[in-house]
């Protein structure tokens, strides 16, 4: 159904959360993300690169993974009374939110951030495991809007009534997720891990990666 995640795009105002429709809200942490293979080398980040004086814009361009860490934690851009104007900045946002400790803030989305890196996983990687013929789920999130006629034959497509089912299966099991670009499988990856999945990877790149 439409309004399962939320849109990519971003607006041009106000900025409020839209969690992955499967009825339940957000996880809160993505703390139980174990990482068995091999991540692309990590550039170190530190407080230093994102100042309370930054704009929103600025802050969600630099960390992606800024929106749903900001919601998740403190309830910012979850809805019309908490939203924000992209061009407000981080101190703004906190002063409206009575957040005295911007630093913490600052330290939140970076950890978020590199998280959500952690799930991610290479084509090469994904491609093995199935020659290996590992047991592993490997998934298409796409809508079958966004799907069409393009699909891909290694992947299972996400049948959106069977969120039940879904969150019912064993929660050691292994779960890739592929999308458009990459950044809607997040969101999903972080519903699971946060519903105690505790093998979640995201296809990085999505599925133009998967065919380069």
């Amino acid at each position: 159904p439409k309004g399962m995640y939320p849109k990519d795009a971003k607006p041009t105002k106000s900025v409020s959360h839209k969690s992955v429709d499967l009825r339940q809200p957000l996880p809160n942490s993505l703390a139980n993300v174990t990482i068995p293979l091999r991540t692309q080398p990590q550039t170190a980040m530190t407080t230093d690169q994102i100042t309370p004086e930054m704009t929103m814009g600025d802050i969600i361009d630099a960390i992606p993974a800024a929106r749903r860490a900001l919601f998740q934690r403190y309830h910012i851009g979850g809805c019309s009374s908490c939203a924000y104007e992209l061009t407000d900045t981080l101190a703004t946002v906190c002063r409206n939110k009575n957040i005295l400790d911007i630093n913490e803030v600052i330290k939140h989305l970076y950890t978020a951030q590199e998280l959500d890196e952690k799930m991610q996983i290479d084509s090469q990687d994904v491609r093995e495991w199935l020659r290996e013929g590992r047991d592993f789920t490997f998934m298409d999130v796409r809508t079958p809007e966004e799907r069409g006629t393009d699909q891909i034959a290694e992947a299972e497509n996400m049948e959106f009534a069977r969120s039940a089912d879904y969150m019912n299966m064993d929660k050691d099991r292994m779960f890739v997720f592929g999308c458009t670009d990459g950044s809607k499988s997040i969101d999903v990856a972080a519903y699971f891990v946060g519903h105690g999945f505790k093998h979640v990877r995201v296809l990085r790149g999505g599925w133009p990666s998967w065919k380069a």
